[in-house]
This record gives structure tokens, sequence and C-alpha cells, in this order.
């Protein structure tokens, strides 16, 4: 179904828009703490730690890719909103065939580096062989992650964000049965886990390919559109660069923290990854929230309004003050009882062989996730900021603002994690995401002042 967001009030449209986006951000969520918990449970603490030290290079990668791709689909959206349905299909054939080019290079580069980029990691020698394996067989999975997630958004572009939540339903549905299979019964370990996210999302790619073409008619190109397009691939690109080189940057910044992290042992890897994935499924919201902005923006700059643009913005944020309190009080809540999903009946060869023998493996783990939880859970409201100011500037068209909140995000954590490597302290390291998170709400929320003003002056010379 089709929705557009460039009439009635912003504060239901955008809610009721987001709340299908944030099931199945949350569902993602789920199947990725499915491989690493199945990982924890059924291999070992060891097997769920080097899941978790390649987290990050997989964000750069595919969120990298994704990034350059997402920004791909403002066009669409945009052309949605000044309903010039023509150049909707267009611009939809374009970014399939630009996303391949990404892919391609994309791939080659991340397989070929792969090994070095642990090693500059820090990476526990104990785990470096799983952690090569599985990151290895997700780049190769790239073309798989990339369509789905490209093909979702065009859908998204158009005002529909139900039917992506099926096909993310599906998808967690597939890779969790896959993980089972691979792992449980098949014995393939780390490569199982892999292979699973691989293939669950490639299925679930045809799949909304399947339906653009069915039912999506506004966005199926024409034969004619089968091109490359200069001037929609400078637009494209204008957009997905800044967008890729941004989660490019933050993603070499959660690189850089991972490094200091490292330093402490495959136990405070493995306790950190599980506290991580419980602290990334509660900021799904304010990642949903940012797409239905993104989405919103898009539509209401197309249709010339940028009051309406300006509205949403503030509505999205009464929005996010309120869920990340909830969010803060309920992740602190909830972490006793998700680590004993990751690590009950599970060993780590570090603890068996370290002087607390009489301790169980979550004993252990404890005081290094409630370090990173506690610490974390009380800068969720800059976090949430970042999403509603990027993604509205984005939306609009303007990447290179966002881009280079991205920048300070990157420094915020460097500076931060060079200092916990050198006074070696682990709850210093834990506190790069919050650093980085206040210094590019700050930034983000100002760029968003100056960039509204261009957009009205943008609008009036088009309108």
């Amino acid at each position: 179904m089709e929705v557009t967001m460039t009439k009635g009030n912003p504060f239901p449209i955008i809610l009721k828009f987001m709340i299908p986006l944030f099931i199945g951000n949350v569902f993602q969520q789920l199947y990725n703490m499915a491989d690493t918990i199945i990982v924890g449970r059924y291999v070992s603490a060891d097997a769920l730690a080097a899941v978790g030290a390649t987290g990050n290079i997989m964000f750069l990668v595919l969120g990298f890719s994704q990034g350059l791709c997402t920004g791909f689909t403002v066009l669409t959206s945009q052309a949605y909103g000044a309903r010039n349905f023509k150049r909707v299909k267009r611009s939809v054939a374009n970014g399939i065939l630009l996303a391949l080019i990404v892919i391609v290079i994309v791939t080659i580069l991340s397989v070929s580096l792969m090994r070095p980029l642990l090693h500059l990691m820090n990476t526990p020698v104990n785990i470096f062989h799983d952690s090569l394996t599985y990151i290895t067989i997700i780049c190769l999975g790239t073309v798989a992650s990339v369509y789905y997630n490209l093909f979702s958004a065009f859908i998204r572009s158009i005002g529909n964000s139900r039917v992506p939540l099926y096909f993310l339903l599906f998808s967690a549905s597939l890779n969790v049965g896959l993980d089972l299979l691979f792992i449980i019964v098949g014995k393939m370990g780390v490569a199982g886990a892999a292979w699973a996210t691989n293939l669950s999302q490639g299925i679930s790619a045809i799949l909304c390919l399947l339906y653009i073409h069915s039912k999506a008619k506004v966005l199926w190109p024409e034969r004619s559109d089968w091109r490359i397009n200069k001037t929609d691939t400078q637009h494209q690109m204008a957009v997905g660069i800044p967008m890729a080189l941004q989660f490019g940057i933050t993603a070499s910044g959660t690189m850089v923290m991972q490094s200091a992290i490292n330093l402490f042992g495959s136990t405070a890897v493995a306790a950190y990854t599980a506290a991580n994935k419980l602290s990334s499924l509660m900021i799904q919201e304010m990642l949903a929230m940012g797409q239905a902005v993104a989405t919103y923006c898009g539509q209401n700059y197309g249709g010339g309004d940028s009051d309406r643009i300006n509205k949403g913005v503030h509505a999205a944020i009464v929005i996010e003050v309120t869920y990340a309190i909830i969010a803060a009080l309920l992740c602190n809540a909830l972490l006793q009882p998700v680590m004993s999903l990751f690590f009950a009946g599970s060993g780590s060869a570090e603890a068996a062989a370290g002087a607390v023998e009489s301790l169980d493996t979550i004993s252990l783990m404890m005081p290094w996730s409630s370090t990173y939880i506690h610490i974390v859970t009380m800068f969720y409201i800059p976090l949430s900021f970042i999403f509603i100011f990027r993604n509205a500037m984005q939306g609009c068209g303007h990447g290179f603002l966002p881009m280079m909140g991205g920048v300070v995000e990157f420094f915020a954590r460097l500076i931060v994690a060079l200092i916990a490597m050198y006074i070696m302290s682990f709850p210093l390291a834990v506190f790069c995401d919050p650093a980085a998170w206040i210094a590019a709400g700050v930034f983000t929320a100002v760029s968003y002042t100056f960039v509204i003003k261009r957009v009205r002056k943008e609008l009036k010379q088009l309108h």
C-alpha cells in the first residue's frame, strides 16, 4: 500500500509509518542475535567472541554499501512526492545498476583486505581463525545484503513500510531455521552462522523484487529505463556517496573502539558482544525513526513544503526523547536474563584457564557487560537526535553535513579509544560510544538548522 506523506498531521503519520519499521528492525536484530546466541550456546563463548570481534568490520563493509545504495533511493522518494512517476521508475533502474558496480568493488576489496584488518584490530589469537572465516563468508554475501536492503528501501520510498516488514519477518525466521540446521545439525560452527545470514537475505531480496514487479508497478522500470542515466547518476551519487562515507567513517570509529576492547581478552570481547546486542536491539526504534524521517522529508521536499518538513522533525524529537528514557530503563532491567540466553551451558577457554574456576561463565561476563550497559544507556537521548537530524538532512538531498557528523563521531571515538588503550581502562573504552553520540548529536542538531534554511530557499526557487 502506497502512502503519501505530504498531507495530514505529521505526528501520527510518522508514528504509524515508523512502527512497522521498528518491528522489522527488532526482528532483524533478533535474527542477528540468533546467530550469536546459537554460536555461544552450541559452539563456545570463544566462538561467540570471534563473531563479535567482526561486528564492526561487517558494519563497515555492509554499512558503506548499504549507505551508498540507500542514498540512491532518496531520488525515488523525492520523485514520488513530486508525482513524477516516470522518474520514479528510471531512478529504480539506475539504482539497481549502480548497486551492482558497488557490490563487485566492495566484495573484492573486503575479501582481499580482511586478514590484515583483523590483525590491525588486535583480534585475540585464540579467536582469529573463526573471526576470519565468519567475516569472509559475510563479505562474499554482500550482493544478497545490499539488494535486499535496496529493494526494501525502494518499497519504503513510496510510503509502504508494511511489506518490507513481512519480508523481514520471513527472513528472520528463515535465518534462525538455517542457523539451527547448519550449526547444530551440520556442525558448521561460525561458518554456518554466516551462510545462514547470506542465504536468508538473498531469498528475501528475490521476494522483494518479485513483489515490486507484481504489486508495486509504480516502481517497476520500463525496458527503456535499463541503462545508466547521467542526470540520475549524478543526483544519486551526490546523495549516496556522502551517506556511504558517513557509514564508513562511523564504522571506522567503532572499529577503533573494538580494537581497544580486544586488548582485554576474549572474555571481555564475548561479554561486550552480548551486551552490545541487547543495546542494539533497544535502539532499533531510533533507526526506524530515522528511516521514517528520511522518507517523510524526501516526499515533502518533492512536494515543496519546507514548513511541513520542520513540523515532522519536531514531532520525531518528542517521540524519541520519550522512547530513549524507556529504552534505557528496559536495557538495564533485561541485561541479566539476556546474558543467560547467550552463555548458559557454554564455556570459555580463557575462563577455564583462569584462577577463578569456581565461577560460571555468566558470572565472569557480568562485570564487563554491566559496565558497558550502565554507561551507554545514559546517553540514548543524544543518540536519538543523530538519527532524526541526519536522516532529515539526507531525505532533503543534503549529504555533506551528515557525513561530517560521521567525521565528528570518528574523532570522538578515536580520542577516547587511544586514551583507554594507553591507560588500559575498560570503562573508558566503552565510553567511546557515548562520546561519539554527544559530539555528533550536537553537530547534527546545529547542522540541521542551517540545512532547513537552505532547503527553504531551494524550494522557493523550484516552486
